[in-house]
């Protein structure tokens, strides 16, 4: 009988994280769940217990603290699955994103990703195997009006996964994915920092964070080196690389429809500077499959 297996999340207090953490939970697995603030975080862990987990421990820790980050790995000890799906969001055009929310943005994605990745790669070198799903998203493949700083912090991202995929070719054992989704009914989007006046939503088709969390959990341990998860995702992706000028006229126009609610909000640097507990959950209020 195989062993449940010891899996560390970070982002596991809202959204995909949740999800994830959730459904490892119910498979039994050992937990180590990593976020900024510990209410939401203790939330978790109480839904994961419940839910059927061997153990879960809390480590609250910013993924931007390199030396935070460093020792909550450490005293995790050995693990079989990494999952990193942090990350903080920012609407505006770059010119009038207050410039230390854009940096904080594209700090989160990318070297957020590196201080999670250096410690884990020295415990899978150790192990001699490990997976590290980080969850990635399709603004790392196209680019839109306002999105610049995820966008940066995405593509950035992606770049440095790639990179780790090449780095250990060395140890077999050591496998590393990404996994992108498109639009997703996570709290994500009122989460963010905004200027435009008002907040965003998923666009559609707006997938569910256990439906990401399933494509998270079936590419741990496969061979795959990213995975869309989006059924439109290849789609947009194509209209991005083949037919630019076409995209570039259509996508500011689409995104104002498809993907900005009608509501009306001051200019508010949302989570990307601290947590906002009472937002966090796995689900947002939108419809998802």
């Amino acid at each position: 009988m195989t062993s449940p297996r010891t899996a560390l999340i970070t982002g596991a207090s809202s959204g995909i994280g949740r999800a994830t953490a959730l459904l490892l939970a119910a498979e039994g697995a050992s937990l180590v769940l990593l976020a900024r603030g510990r209410p939401a975080l203790e939330a978790t862990a109480a839904e994961c217990r419940a839910a059927g987990a061997a153990d879960v421990v809390v480590e609250p820790c910013d993924i931007t603290d390199a030396d935070a980050v460093t020792a909550a790995v450490g005293r995790a000890g050995a693990l079989d699955l990494v999952v990193h799906s942090a990350t903080v969001m920012a609407y505006g055009d770059v010119e009038d994103l207050p410039a230390d929310v854009f940096e904080r943005v594209v700090d989160t994605g990318i070297k957020g990703t590196a201080n999670v990745a250096r410690p884990v790669l020295a415990t899978f070198r150790r192990q001699g195997r490990g997976d590290l799903v980080v969850v990635s998203s399709l603004l790392a493949s196209i680019t839109a009006p306002t999105m610049g700083a995820y966008a940066t912090a995405k593509w950035g991202q992606l770049g440095l996964v790639r990179t780790l995929q090449q780095e250990t070719r060395d140890v077999p054992g050591i496998r590393i994915a990404a996994v992108s989704p498109g639009g997703v009914n996570t709290p994500i989007y009122y989460q963010a920092a905004t200027v435009l006046g008002n907040t965003g939503h998923p666009p559609p088709p707006v997938y569910s964070p256990r439906r990401v969390a399933r494509t998270i959990l079936d590419v741990a341990g496969s061979h795959r080196r990213l995975r869309q998860s989006g059924i439109a995702n290849p789609v947009i992706i194509a209209g991005y690389r083949l037919a630019p000028a076409v995209f570039d006229a259509l996508v500011g126009p689409l995104l104002r429809v498809f993907g900005m609610s009608r509501d009306s909000v001051p200019a508010t640097e949302g989570n990307v500077f601290a947590s906002v507990p009472e937002q966090n959950a796995e689900k947002g209020p939108w419809r998802d499959v």
